[in-house]
């Protein structure tokens, strides 16, 4: 046997990584929301749901170990809110997971062209986040914020326990998306990551592009939360506070 030696990942292997790990989540969410048909059971709510946990879960155990596995704009504000990440590169690590969105929008487009049956704007209108039914913007602006803070939250938690414990991390992340685009979804259409609603709202016209501030803002606003919440409960080394 040979020794091999870990070395440290650059600035260069962190962004990449986290355009990779974006492109991953946003394609498989978009691809399945786009090219997976409706059907009468209502089940495409619910494989929605999971494709958001199962393309989490690819990308953290491909790149995490690389970058820390955010993909989120909001997961990078919330983790250097709670002192867990250097703010000097969230900037960077932001401009990577838009990115990454972007590329992935730009796949489907690919796949999507030659049928005959795809509409550019249809599709992508389909996938944009917005008032669902009878929601208002209001509404939208709750679950986004309550979403993305307890997303925010689990992910803080988990990773801030044993080593040990942690390896199981990347499950209990993707298992809490799931479940929270699940209550989104029929509210918001379920951004819970700017990244995610930029990319979508770019092809999905002039309804789209309006309410993409929403999307931005409010899971900023949960994230931000998030981490303020973890300044007060937890110590720096991640230890719930008694006292």
């Amino acid at each position: 046997m040979t020794d091999t030696t870990t070395t440290a990942p650059t600035s260069v292997h962190t962004l990449v990584a986290e355009v990779m790990g974006t492109f991953i989540l946003v394609f498989g969410v978009f691809s399945t929301a786009i090219f997976v048909p409706a059907d009468s059971h209502g089940t495409k709510l619910l494989t929605v749901a999971l494709v958001h946990g199962m393309a989490l879960a690819a990308g953290i155990y491909a790149f995490g170990r690389i970058s820390g596995g955010h993909f989120n704009p909001a997961v990078t504000v919330g983790l250097a809110i709670a002192g867990r990440f250097a703010w000097k590169s969230a900037p960077t690590y932001i401009v990577a997971q838009i990115v990454g969105g972007v590329l992935a929008s730009l796949a489907v487009l690919l796949i999507g062209a030659s049928n005959p049956t795809f509409n550019i704007g249809n599709s992508f209108a389909a996938v944009s986040n917005g008032a669902q039914g009878d929601f208002s913007i209001t509404s939208t602006l709750v679950i986004e914020i309550i979403a993305t803070a307890v997303f925010v939250l689990v992910i803080l938690g988990a990773t801030a326990v044993s080593q040990a414990a942690a390896r199981l991390a990347p499950l209990a992340i993707s298992l809490a998306l799931t479940f929270l685009v699940l209550l989104a979804l029929p509210v918001s259409n379920a951004s819970l990551n700017p990244a995610r609603s930029i990319a979508s709202a770019i092809f999905g016209g002039s309804i789209a592009l309006g309410n993409l501030w929403v999307f931005i803002v409010a899971p900023l606003i949960g994230a931000v939360a998030a981490g303020l919440i973890y300044r007060f409960t937890f110590d720096n080394k991640g230890v719930l506070t008694t006292g």
